[in-house]
């Protein structure tokens, strides 16, 4: 593939090589010894300032201070704006972010330099010198200008003499056109291939990585002042544990061995609970061989902890205290707005699985009772009306349905659509059941809780706007979790959801190895029976680890790129990921078959 868009673009390459040999051929007349790369290319020098800097210093100051103050500075930045009137131009260099005039005339840098000044381009790098001013209109301004540099001590005791140092440094020259600088970088998945054009062409995409590495830092400064270790587990394993997910595999050459990329470092930090290191964190990246949509990324980052000595209540605790702190430091406030909400993230909201299943049952679909959390046979029936109640109303129902408007009528054919599959796994063992409840006891408990996790996802997510722990989940869908003593098909285990979409999950750790034996043998039978995401080998190592004695503990995995999205108002993962996974781009004459699906609207099927 060519690297030029197009013919233009290849002739527009082709006009600024020609200014390049240009500015060089200017760099030698003043000094003939300088090789063709360092007539191009001369060394940087030192500036005095960034542009942030400058308009911090300049801010609040009048033109007639400015003036009686005469203060000098350098600063280098790229050329965003660029204009020549007779013998004189202005225009605006960005760096860090921001924006800063300049002022060229002929008379203050010399025929040379003003000759180089015309023949710039947008996009070239820069260096200036010169004094702050204010022109006519009040914009803060560095007036180029030379400047008498004092002399220096050298390395061998001899004080350099004072030098004047050039008004104007060319540094690097832009060979691409920028953006058009009245729609710059629209196109999103251009965008998302070419970051880097992102980034100088629309701040507020600089703002977003800005502020997620504020969010990260803010993470670990919570972490290390409560106590907690940072540190860093392998990526590359044996066994792919710690999570139900389909895997990117590799091989190692040298020791002949199949590999999996981490899909959680889970194990590996519970490992070293067992080791005595009762308070560890890692924020780490996974890889999960999965669909792309607005909430997931093949690849992201992970924030995983472990605390000895706690459960699951200690960590619903903590997570609220994160969030709140996260976003006061990142934002300077608990609101934040996404998706149109304002979400409030001082307020949570703490729901069971199965309070939130009733609450968003419609009342029209007949709320069944709390006995469909505990026998399939009445679950089955149940849900299977809810999807019927979604998907063929009856003439009871045609009032309630007809009434909604096109993207209501959307919204209830797509939870159809959600409850479908989780009603169709559980159909064949609820069938088999009928002819042997007893054989099928135990199949039937899983599928039981399957449904009840699919339903829940059907029916309450959208709802979860607002900050809330959904707590208490199905053994079935939680084989690392410690069983409700009370409670034997349920486990210590929740999530939390903002902005409708889970962010983290978490639970009182499984300590007991021989239970944990039994749950990945289980893994194994899902797996055989067709469940792609499950344990496809037993990790007898972290068993026996377990066998040293786990102390209770809670554990949680948070999604940074998720809640960055929350605190930066950010529609989709692609946006707070730097480089987000694509599909290798095509030449432009060939049609390409499977093109970039929509990340805008809505989550694609997986």
């Amino acid at each position: 593939m060519s690297q030029y868009d197009s013919q233009f673009e290849e002739n527009l390459y082709q006009l600024r090589r020609e200014k390049l040999d240009q500015i060089a051929a200017l760099a030698r007349a003043t000094n003939p010894s300088l090789s063709d790369y360092e007539a191009r290319y001369p060394n940087c020098f030192a500036f005095t300032a960034s542009v942030p800097e400058l308009r911090a210093l300049g801010e609040n100051l009048s033109a007639e201070e400015l003036e009686s103050m005469h203060l000098e500075a350098s600063v280098a930045g790229r050329i965003m704006a660029i204009r020549v009137q007779g013998k004189a131009g202005f225009a605006q260099i960005q760096q860090h972010g921001q924006r800063l005039q300049i002022y060229v005339r002929k008379d203050d840098v010399g025929e040379d330099l003003f000759n180089l000044y015309k023949l710039l381009d947008l996009g070239d790098h820069i260096g200036v010198r010169g004094y702050l001013m204010r022109t006519r209109t009040g914009e803060l301004t560095l007036h180029a200008a030379p400047i008498v540099l004092p002399g220096h001590e050298l390395s061998s005791g001899i004080k350099a003499p004072a030098m004047r140092a050039p008004a104007i440094t060319f540094l690097s020259k832009a060979m691409l056109a920028l953006p058009d600088k009245y729609h710059g970088l629209e196109d999103i998945e251009i965008r998302y291939r070419q970051r880097y054009a992102d980034l100088f062409t629309n701040p507020e995409v600089r703002e977003v990585f800005v502020k997620r590495a504020h969010i990260l830092r803010s993470v670990r400064r919570y972490f290390d002042n409560h106590g907690y270790l940072e540190v860093e587990t392998p990526m590359l394993h044996t066994i792919a544990g710690g999570a139900t997910a389909r895997t990117f595999t590799t091989h190692h050459n040298a020791e002949d061995m199949e590999l999996t990329l981490r899909i959680a470092p889970e194990l590996h930090l519970k490992r070293l609970v067992v080791g005595g290191l009762d308070r560890v964190y890692e924020i780490n990246r996974n890889f999960r061989n999965e669909g792309i949509d607005r909430t997931h990324n093949p690849e992201f980052t992970m924030l995983e902890f472990y605390q000895a000595y706690a459960n699951y209540h200690d960590l619903m605790a903590l997570t609220q205290d994160l969030i709140i702190n996260v976003a006061k430091e990142v934002n300077g406030t608990t609101l934040t707005h996404f998706n149109g909400n304002e979400i409030d993230l001082s307020k949570w909201t703490r729901l069971s699985m199965r309070e939130a299943i009733l609450k968003w049952w419609p009342e029209e679909a007949h709320v069944p009772t709390d006995g469909i959390f505990t026998d399939l046979n009445l679950a089955m029936p149940a849900v299977f009306s809810l999807y019927m109640y979604y998907n063929s109303p009856t003439q009871d129902e045609d009032d309630v349905l007809a009434s909604q408007t096109p993207e209501e009528r959307k919204e209830t054919a797509r939870k159809a659509a959600a409850l479908w599959p989780a009603y169709k796994q559980a159909e064949p063992i609820y069938m088999q059941a009928q002819d042997d409840p007893a054989g099928t006891k135990e199949f039937a408990r899983a599928a039981l809780g399957k449904l009840i996790a699919g339903v829940f996802e059907a029916l309450a997510e959208e709802h979860l706007i607002q900050p809330t722990i959904i707590y208490d989940f199905p053994l079935a869908v939680s084989p690392l979790s410690k069983i409700k003593p009370d409670e034997p098909d349920w486990v210590e285990r929740f999530e939390f959801y903002i902005g409708g979409f889970e962010l983290g999950n978490a639970f009182s750790e499984l300590n007991d190895p021989d239970d944990q034996l039994r749950r990945f043998q289980s893994q194994l039978d899902d797996r055989k029976r067709g469940d792609i995401e499950a344990m496809a080998e037993v990790d007898y190592d972290y068993v026996r680890a377990l066998g040293y004695g786990l102390p209770p503990t809670a554990g949680e995995g948070i999604g940074i790129d998720r809640l960055t999205m929350i605190l930066t108002g950010s529609r989709t993962i692609r946006d707070v990921i730097i480089f987000p996974l694509m599909r290798p781009q095509r030449p432009s004459n060939e049609p390409n078959p499977n093109p970039e699906p929509d990340h805008t609207q809505g989550e694609s099927a997986e």
